[in-house]
Formats: structure tokens, sequence, C-alpha cells
């Protein structure tokens, strides 16, 4: 029953034992490695299962423990979801249908927003006017420092417009000034420990001459209710 399996999920190699892949007798896995189910192998001799080989890390590990640990950050729920549903493993189904709280009761998420404008003109220089606006939606006293600190050169003002939202307004400014400066910022946000959640950008037209294109990214990072 330890025997080690190496299996090959959608090009992905994990290597268990066979009492780990057999947990749950009445799941597809338990079925496949008791002989009721047809198996496929691939060129070098490994079971074959044609489905995703990186979410497969995660069904695995339930099989180990019969607990289902995920990232913070992790997004692709929906698709863990159907992967259990194809395996049939009936508790990590419950899991997800009823899952835990994405952070424990005293971690909360600090969110910071960066945003860039441009107005393009056909008439003029492509890049007319540039506002790079920052906002952090979770009072954080040591990014508001660094940010005071380290950008000092840009022109910028700070707003306080809720009791829990700082907005930071760079320019206007041209191009290249706005280019170095962004990429400043996401640079300084991800080293206090932030990652990215999402980006997006949006066009819109104002007249016929000029067009606008708004740059925007989401940062987050879990942080204790007592921390600042």
């Amino acid at each position: 029953m330890t025997t080690p399996v190496t299996l090959n999920v959608g090009g992905h190699l994990y290597t268990t034992s066979l009492s780990t892949l057999q947990r749950y007798p009445d799941s597809m896995l338990g079925a496949m490695f008791r002989g009721d189910f047809p198996t496929t192998r691939d060129s070098q001799g490994n079971y074959f299962i044609d489905r995703d080989g990186t979410l497969f890390r995660y069904i695995l590990n339930f099989l180990r423990t019969s607990e289902l640990t995920l990232p913070v950050d992790f997004t692709e729920t929906d698709l863990l979801r159907k992967e259990a549903d194809f395996y049939q493993i009936e508790p990590l189904i419950q899991c997800l249908n009823d899952p835990k709280p994405l952070y424990p009761p005293d971690i909360f998420e600090q969110v910071v927003e960066l945003s860039s404008t441009r107005k393009l003109s056909k008439y003029s220089n492509p890049v007319a006017v540039i506002i790079t606006q920052l906002t952090i939606t979770t009072k954080v006293h040591g990014l508001l420092e660094g940010i005071s600190n380290n950008f000092t050169k840009w022109n910028k003002h700070m707003m306080d417009t809720r009791d829990c939202q700082v907005s930071f307004t760079f320019g206007p400014c041209d191009y290249h000034q706005e280019v170095s400066l962004r990429v400043h910022l996401m640079d300084y946000i991800m080293k206090q420990g932030f990652t990215i959640r999402n980006t997006r950008v949006h066009h819109m037209s104002e007249r016929a001459n000029e067009n606008t294109v708004e740059h925007h990214w989401t940062f987050c990072r879990p942080a204790h209710k007592v921390e600042d």
C-alpha cells in the first residue's frame, strides 16, 4: 500500500503512495487504483490523467491530510471545485462548498490602488497630460511615510478622502516622468509585501481628436488587526 505511484496529470508529474490515492474508496481515484476504472499510461509508464496538473497539487494534499489548505491569494476556487467534482472526492467538495474565511478572524486585508491616466491627442505629442494617483484604502503608516520620503522629487499632494483612505496625486507630468514614477511606485509597493491582485485598462473618447487611457492596479496583503 506504500508503494510509490507516479501520475502524469496534464503534463505535471506527481509521486505519492497507493494508500493516499485510495484514501476515499468511493472517489474516482479510489476506483481507478482498485482496478474498477480503466487506466491510461504515458510513454514513460506513468498513470496519465488528462486534467489540470497545477490544481492537482491541492487535490493530492487533501488526500494526504484530509484538510483543505489554500494560499491566501488563491483565486481559482471555481476551477478547483470542478476538479474535486471530477475526482468525486466528496469531503473536498463539501469543504469547497462551505469554505472557511479567507483569513483568520484577527487578519484583514490591506489594499493599495494605483491608477494612471493619459490623455492622447493626435494633434500634439502623443501624451498631453498624465496624472498618476495612488490610493491607500487602509492606512499603512510605514507606506505613507515611505512615499513622503522616497518620492520627494515628484510634484504630489496628499489628501484624506475617508477615515480609512488616503490618496496621493502626482503630476501632471510628461510620458517619461510618468513611466519612471509608475515603475518606482510599483516596485516600492511590492517591496512592502503587497502582491498584485488585478489589473485593468479602460479606454474612452472625450472628443473626436482626444482619447483617455486609464490603467489601474490593485495590490493586497494580509495584516493583523493590531497593526497599523
